[in-house]
């Protein structure tokens, strides 16, 4: 496996394992339907979230977050209506990111709540 997909591999893991603390019921991991993937479909205070986990081993062409871009964001929202859909939920949803950082050994990770919203 490539060095980038083992660096995205363990962003997801840490990531998972952050929301865990913090309290989130995580319900799949890289849901996918049609184009769109969803990194992590989680659950806290009857709000359904999807996840979207950027990670980068420099900040050097920008943060984490700044890579999604609108594309991104318009498979985000057709991928969690079809969860909506598929599991027949009635339910507020968010759409966070979860930024992780590789600094020398150690991961700076960021969570961005409520990153954007749809109509």
């Amino acid at each position: 496996m490539a060095i980038h997909n083992d660096l995205g591999n363990r962003g997801e893991e840490l990531a998972v394992a952050y929301l865990i603390k913090k309290g989130y019921s995580i319900l799949e991991r890289n849901y996918r339907f049609r184009k769109s993937e969803i990194d992590i479909v989680a659950k806290k205070n009857e709000v359904l979230i999807a996840v979207e986990v950027k990670t980068r081993s420099s900040n050097y062409f920008g943060n984490p977050e700044d890579f999604i871009n609108k594309k991104k964001i318009q498979l985000l929202i057709y991928g969690m209506d079809n969860y909506i859909h598929e599991h027949d939920l009635d339910i507020e949803v968010q759409f966070d990111i979860i930024s992780v950082l590789k600094e020398k050994e150690t991961y700076k990770i960021e969570h961005i709540e409520d990153a954007f919203l749809f109509f």
